[in-house]
């Protein structure tokens, strides 16, 4: 009896193992999960973020959904994540963590590939807060798809690029209060973890302007989540950001 109570005790502090980043251990990493042929649209739903979610090119999706506008989506639509007649994986939704080999090496850049249908100069990037970088790209399990900057509880985090808000709130599982920019067709951004939200969807923001105030990410430190997307991908901020 006492050998049978000390192994389920045991079995339960190992579904409760606390995880650094604050993941859940009896989940499986975002990329291991699977990813469904359609998603149904929620309330608040965007276009773009849902593009987001599944590392997906926005122009894609509303091509597959024949969507004239892309802002025209509403509750409990249906929305394809795949051409006509492909799957998610021909289409390359389902996620993946980022090869290690993607990191330049130290004093290095290589050369970034130019994005796909890009119409004018890319985006000139600044950092997006003042803190050091506490993760590169592809290192978190969590959200291995950016890199984690530090600081301070409300420190402000400011627009990395001129650009249109196309989502801020809290609807993606994993990002806390997140604002995503567009800064042309091909270039989007992302800050997560936010304390609060100072810009709304439709807003023009530019370069250097405060759009949200730091909050709290895995293990309860101040902490942004930034990301760039290139036609929907993740790609290494630290190809694009200016050296400090």
């Amino acid at each position: 009896m006492v050998l049978a109570l000390a192994l389920v005790l045991w079995g339960c502090a190992e579904l409760t193992r606390w995880d650094p980043e604050g993941r859940d251990p009896a989940q499986p990493p975002a990329a291991a999960r699977a990813v469904p042929g359609v998603h149904v649209v929620q309330r608040g739903d965007t276009l773009f973020q849902i593009a987001f979610t599944y590392r997906l090119d926005w122009r894609d999706l509303a091509a597959w959904n024949r969507l004239g506008d892309a802002s025209r989506i509403y509750p409990g639509q249906e929305i394809r994540l795949s051409p006509p007649g492909g799957s998610p994986q021909q289409a390359g939704t389902t996620p993946s963590r980022p090869s290690p080999s993607a990191h330049p090496a130290p004093g290095a850049r290589p050369p970034v590939a130019p994005p796909r249908g890009a119409a004018g100069p890319p985006p000139q990037w600044r950092w997006p807060a003042n803190g050091a970088v506490v993760w590169r790209f592809g290192e978190s399990r969590r959200n291995p798809t950016g890199i984690g900057i530090g600081g301070a509880d409300g420190a402000e985090i400011r627009a990395a690029a001129d650009g249109e808000v196309v989502y801020s709130g809290s609807g993606l599982i994993g990002y806390g209060q997140l604002i995503i920019l567009k800064h042309n067709d091909s270039y989007l951004s992302a800050y997560g973890y936010n304390q609060s939200l100072r810009v709304t969807e439709g807003d023009r923001v530019k370069a250097g302007q405060v759009i949200a105030l730091m909050g709290r990410g895995p293990a309860d430190r101040p902490l942004l989540h930034f990301e760039i997307r290139v036609d929907g991908k993740p790609a290494d901020p630290a190809r694009y950001l200016p050296a400090r």
